[in-house]
């Protein structure tokens, strides 16, 4: 099967479902539509970052990469524990099902500027090393370049941020994803913000206007596949 025949959801919501949310709602108005335009035999699969086992690299996670680095350069056999194993295994299921799709919609809410922390753990289970980039003698290298792959944020904030002022300076989350989708080679980025959401005025209109970005990039996705 190839990659692009599948599509991953990241839904790094901490309320996984919860309809009153704009990021979440959002979201459910791009499936609905992207249903509708993609062949029946493309695969749509969601990972929920607040509910899935998503490793956070701690202590076991530095001890494990530690010891796989010396036996690399040593190349001697190194021995794991039980709790280093399982939690190597589990990232690894991770990048590869991240690797196993060519499209990618990452939905979130906008936390103090910035991208939820297990977002950031997911970031960490992906940006992997002879996974989705390597080292190389002239600098870093995107292993996913030139394949095709594409990648939609959809997010909720209680702010507006595209007024060209302090906020949008302060805006990283876009920022850091776009960045980091871009180093492991996915060049094709976009966002919807559904914005604005704890102002008085305007939320409907902004929600309308959310809705119909999604669609319309539901459209340019699925035209593609």
């Amino acid at each position: 099967m190839s990659f692009m025949n599948k599509t991953l959801i990241v839904n790094a919501h901490p309320k996984i479902d919860d309809v009153a949310s704009f990021s979440i709602r959002t979201m459910n108005e791009f499936i609905k539509n992207y249903k509708d335009l993609i062949p029946t035999d493309h695969i749509l699969e969601q990972i929920n970052l607040y509910q899935d086992d998503i490793p956070m690299v701690d202590s076991t996670v530095l001890s494990a990469w530690d010891k796989k680095s010396k036996q690399e350069k040593e190349g001697k056999e190194v021995f794991l524990t039980k709790e280093e194993k399982a939690v190597m295994g589990r990232m690894d299921q991770i990048v590869e099902q991240f690797k196993s799709a060519g499209t990618y919609i990452i939905v979130m809410p906008l936390h103090n500027f910035n991208i939820p922390s297990k977002l950031k753990d997911y970031m960490d289970n992906i940006l992997i090393a002879r996974k989705t980039f390597a080292y190389t003698k002239n600098g870093s290298v995107g292993l996913l370049k030139n394949e095709g792959r594409r990648a939609l944020l959809i997010q909720g904030s209680g702010g507006v941020y595209t007024n060209n002022d302090w906020y949008t300076d302060v805006e990283f989350s876009y920022k850091y994803l776009q960045s980091m989708f871009q180093f492991i080679g996915v060049e094709d980025f976009e966002i919807v913000r559904a914005q604005g959401t704890n102002q008085s005025i305007g939320v409907p209109e902004r929600l309308e206007e959310a809705y119909k970005k999604v669609n319309e990039a539901a459209h340019r996705l699925a035209g593609t596949l």
